[in-house]
């Protein structure tokens, strides 16, 4: 073994295992939303380079509460002006609904409890989340301080903070308690669950007015497994469950916030603490928007409304001037669009079977796109990787035409060699312009003049005024209906004998502005097929503009 490898395994150490034999939540399943509590305007807010002005938060804030948050930590009104006058015009201004909680952050020094009741004066519901640090290093390097010390720091407040908000209390403010063991999944869960237990012996909590107890992930070490262990073992170990919320709040340096705070939801966890589009410290926080539409993808209602994503995106990014990535879940802007050929094709053909009877099951789109105002058009973006459901579901889904699926063959290859020569991706618009312009106002050999019925008796003639290479001429033939008497016709010319292998219609729009549109298939002499397409708002002469259309590309 190379001293670098030595010294790699002796540099970094996974997290211990949780004793948990009889562990619970690896065979339970969701079955409701928990409490939601944004975080965007405190954790979130001190993440960016930029914070937010007081303008931008009051925009958030009310954001926030149009999607339905009815718990939203405002800030750390004792840790700077900007933010204590923040809570102060939400409480002034009245911008805050009678069934919205307000939190807000402090740490365990009377100092900082006074100045944060002062700027909560006037509010209605009140959550005062306390906070110190217990882990072990944290106890060793930053605070030199015992297990004691750390527990008399926490208990001191909570008590302090009784006394202190009665004042507030009297004038009817509603106050909730949360507490969170800072660095939680790195503390010993025996001492976690100590200090929790003081911190509950402090506030003496009620059934109507329950503790919370907030575990966080403050950094985030281990697999999601653990995490869920840790949860479990706390749950089922705090003497005083039935009147504590149990909540968590989850970081993403591993990249799995999400999937930790799903398992963690799992075993026992009540509540979650988050931010939209993960928005925080180092690699963010839990993205609150992704649990909650995952749940929705499971038929569970999460109590909140992204059916704006868009919107709400918007609002973030001017206000954060953080930039949501084009593959981020739900919200992103490929994050409902396919490129791959195969994909292109599946997405198609299970669409044609969606209905409003059935349960959601379009392949590779978990959500319905409409459900979060995301537009169908940004499904599938055409590179040279697509294939030709993908072309067709383009060209139907945003034109209204219906290809045949050898014509989406013609076309798609088209489609290819157009973005291989162009080197990027082609929009919808450039995909239907090449489809014009190949297929429906495609000049060539051929020009159709004018089409008449000379006789429309049982075996019926028609006369057509060609311009071939130039030159006028008039043909006429018969047969069973316009598209044979056509065929007919112009074999009296120099054209190569046609034979008609595949013919389909329809309308384009709807009433009486509505266009007719004709797919034919063509096989010459040599055994090749080629399609032609015509519109007309007679559906003759879209036939026979088919036709035409077919001619000129076997001719070229």
């Amino acid at each position: 073994m190379t001293s670098a490898v030595s010294s790699f395994l002796t540099k970094y150490q996974p997290l211990a295992k949780v004793d948990l034999p009889n562990r619970q939540w690896p065979d339970r399943t969701l079955s409701a939303a928990p409490i939601w509590c944004s975080v965007d305007l405190r954790d979130g807010n001190q993440a960016l380079a930029q914070p937010m002005s007081v303008e931008e938060k009051i925009e958030y804030f009310d954001m926030l509460v149009g999607i339905g948050f009815k718990e939203i930590e405002i800030g750390f009104p004792s840790a700077s002006q900007i933010e204590f006058d923040f809570c102060r015009r939400l409480i002034e201004e009245n911008r805050i609904p009678d069934d919205v909680s307000i939190q807000i952050l402090c740490q365990c020094r009377e100092d900082l409890i006074l100045r944060s009741l002062e700027a909560l004066k006037g509010a209605k519901n009140i959550i005062f989340h306390l906070y110190n640090s217990t882990s072990p290093r944290q106890r060793e390097y930053v605070f030199q301080a015992t297990r004691p010390d750390i527990i008399r720091i926490a208990t001191h407040a909570v008590t302090f903070l009784k006394k202190a908000m009665q004042p507030l209390v009297a004038d009817g403010s509603r106050i909730r308690l949360e507490y969170s063991p800072e660095s939680f999944t790195s503390t010993e869960l025996d001492f976690a669950l100590e200090i929790c237990e003081a911190v509950t012996d402090a506030w003496q909590p009620a059934p109507d007015n329950k503790i919370i107890l907030n575990l966080p992930a403050t950094v985030e070490y281990a697999t999601p497994n653990i995490h869920a262990d840790q949860i479990e073992w706390m749950s089922t170990h705090l003497t005083r469950r039935e009147l504590t919320i149990l909540s968590l709040h989850t970081h993403n340096d591993r990249g799995t916030g999400t999937a930790a705070t799903e398992l963690g939801l799992l075993a026992g966890a009540d509540r979650v603490e988050g931010t939209l589009f993960g928005v925080g410290e180092r690699t963010g926080n839990l993205d609150i928007v992704t649990v909650a539409l995952n749940l929705y993808t499971h038929g569970i209602h999460p109590g909140l409304d992204f059916s704006r994503i868009n919107a709400i995106r918007e609002v973030y990014e001017r206000c954060t001037r953080m930039e949501i990535h084009p593959r981020h879940p739900y919200a992103g802007d490929l994050a409902f669009t396919a490129f791959s050929g195969s994909h292109q094709d599946a997405i198609k053909k299970s669409w044609e079977h969606q209905s409003a009877e059935k349960p959601w099951d379009v392949l590779y789109i978990p959500i319905d796109p409409a459900d979060i105002g995301r537009s169908y058009k940004a499904i599938i973006r055409i590179n040279s990787q697509s294939g030709k459901g993908g072309v067709a579901y383009v060209l139907e889904k945003e034109f209204g035409y219906q290809l045949p699926k050898p014509l989406q063959k013609e076309l798609g290859r088209l489609v290819n060699d157009l973005s291989d020569q162009k080197g990027t991706e082609l929009t919808a618009q450039e995909v239907h312009q090449l489809f014009l312009e190949s297929f429906l106002i495609r000049n060539g050999v051929v020009a159709l003049e004018a089409f008449r019925a000379i006789d429309r008796s049982e075996r019926v003639t028609y006369e057509a005024d060609l311009r071939l290479d130039g030159s006028r001429v008039t043909v006429r033939g018969s047969g069973n209906g316009p598209i044979d008497a056509f065929v007919q016709a112009l074999a009296d010319t120099n054209l190569p004998g046609i034979e008609i292998l595949n013919y389909s219609e329809h309308s384009l729009g709807a009433g009486a502005g509505a266009r007719a549109i004709s797919y034919i298939q063509i096989k010459v002499p040599t055994g090749r097929t080629f399609y032609g397409v015509g519109s007309d708002t007679n559906i003759e002469l879209a036939s026979i503009h088919a036709i035409v259309s077919a001619l000129n590309r076997a001719i070229a």
